[in-house]
């Protein structure tokens, strides 16, 4: 039984655990103003707010109901545009109109809720974060000024917000109806669900991937649902190594204080992966399991020199290095069964320095066409150790032995840049695809492979240092 509230009221359902929300939300429910768009996480017009009970709180987000599988939605709130009605406009759905944000409206329900999802965060008042928050919905007429303006709109109204009691203030204040008052409470009289079955034909996280690659079979499998197990979920510091629970989502590293610090700028490279509302979502072990050769997570995390540590059903356990766990194209050493339980990596010490890159058609909300990091130790003018990893140029996410051994013990000078890329391009042999063709991949790594020394080295390796080499 997967039982869950739905805007006010509780829902107790046998429906098949990976049917999608949407499908439920829309058919099962009636409720229409969540749309069904591209079904598969791009244009946002399926948005809807999810809350979840921590600590006697419900933290909310905003996720894609035509990926998430209806049994994720187990124990939790579940609101949709006909949840946030109220007898008047809320001051979102008012700012909308007034400064023309809408035009043909079937995407305007998912900017509606996403702004919500904002008021209901904590960065709720700050500019950025009202933009940040729609970047995951697409508008086709509107034009996306007018939704900018309603946007910053929000934000001033939210300068003020209560944060020690944020659900009565927005409430208060209209954002929300008052029935929120009382989720809290609901939600803790939901026992937990058993998230696998006996025999499991699949194992489902987030539901990003299969619920777009193999939908039908997802609806009607006996599913090992592990998104919400809680030591799945966690983020531990234990000295300096870092272990992460294979539910680990991208957005919840960001909520990690040991990761922001060691990392300054994993927010503007978590900017380049997918949308606020995938992020939430998506899950570190699913992109890993995926395969994908160029799965951005992937591609940080073996230049991390992450570890994995793998569950068998019988509760037995076995670690392999990231870097040997993807064998071929979507094959990997993982047993039936098996699942990542931890990912572990160590924090770079002071004198490492740690950097993303990445190429696609869009800057943003898009696959990569290449993609690389990079992870360097360096003291003095002298490479202690290197590990570099890139995607798009070979069958597996790549990591790159001979080239990283290459970098080690060498001085930091243009010479051994240039002398390590040649090592770097005999260590591949790309094929051209959709997304460039050999030359053209070829290039890119080229180009982000001295882009990241630029980046982290910008007074050694300057554009007049760098440029004439690239030009050559």
């Amino acid at each position: 039984m997967i039982t869950f509230i739905l805007n006010n009221n509780l829902i107790k359902t046998e429906a098949p655990a990976g049917m999608s929300l949407l499908n439920f939300i829309r058919n099962e429910a009636g409720l229409k103003g969540t749309k069904s768009g591209c079904k598969e996480g791009d244009c946002g017009a399926c948005t809807v707010l999810e809350g979840m009970l921590h600590n006697g709180k419900v933290i909310y987000k905003t996720i894609v109901s035509c990926l998430t599988p209806l049994g994720n939605a187990h124990g939790k709130h579940i609101v949709t545009i006909e949840g946030l009605n109220t007898d008047d406009l809320t001051p979102v759905q008012q700012e909308i109109v007034s400064n023309a944000g809408t035009q043909c409206g079937f995407c305007t329900p998912g900017f509606v809720v996403s702004l919500t999802g904002y008021s209901l965060g904590k960065q709720a008042g700050l500019k950025p974060a009202a933009i940040a928050s729609v970047a995951g919905n697409i508008c086709r007429c509107t034009g996306y000024k007018s939704i900018e303006k309603a946007a910053f709109k929000v934000a001033d109204l939210l300068k003020d917000k209560n944060r020690d009691n944020d659900i009565a203030w927005l409430s208060e204040h209209h954002f929300i109806p008052e029935y929120f008052k009382t989720i809290a409470e609901r939600l803790s009289a939901i026992g937990q669900r058993d998230h696998a079955t006996a025999q499991p034909d699949m194992i489902v996280g987030g539901g990003t991937d299969l619920m777009v690659q193999k939908p039908g079979e997802v609806k009607v499998s006996a599913l090992n649902l592990t998104k919400d197990i809680p030591h799945l979920n966690r983020i531990v510091q234990r000295g300096n190594k870092i272990i992460m629970g294979g539910s680990v989502t991208v957005n919840d590293l960001l909520g990690s204080k040991p990761l922001t610090t060691a990392f300054p700028k994993l927010k503007t490279w978590f900017k380049l992966v997918s949308s606020e509302q995938i992020r939430n979502t998506a899950t570190l072990a699913g992109n890993f399991v995926n395969a994908s050769p160029i799965g951005d997570m992937s591609i940080l995390f073996l230049a991390l020199e992450a570890s994995l540590t793998l569950l068998t059903t019988l509760g037995e356990k076995r670690t392999i290095q990231l870097k040997d766990f993807f064998l071929d194209y979507k094959k990997l050493d993982l047993s039936e069964g098996e699942i990542i339980e931890t990912i572990e990596f160590e924090l770079p010490g002071k004198h490492h320095f740690v950097n993303f890159e990445k190429v696609s058609k869009r800057l943003h909300l898009d696959i990569a066409s290449v993609n690389s990091a990079i992870n360097v130790q360096v003291k003095g003018q002298t490479i202690l150790s290197a590990s570099l990893a890139a995607g798009g140029i070979a069958p597996v996410p790549k990591y790159f032995e001979k080239t990283s051994d290459f970098l080690t013990d060498k001085p930091l000078t243009m010479q051994t840049l240039t002398d390590a890329e040649a090592v770097m391009q005999e260590e591949v042999s790309p094929i051209g695809d959709v997304r460039g063709t050999v030359l053209y991949k070829r290039l890119l790594l080229r180009q982000l492979f001295f882009a990241h020394f630029m980046e982290m080295f910008p007074k050694v390796f300057t554009p007049d240092v760098v440029l004439p080499v690239l030009k050559a």
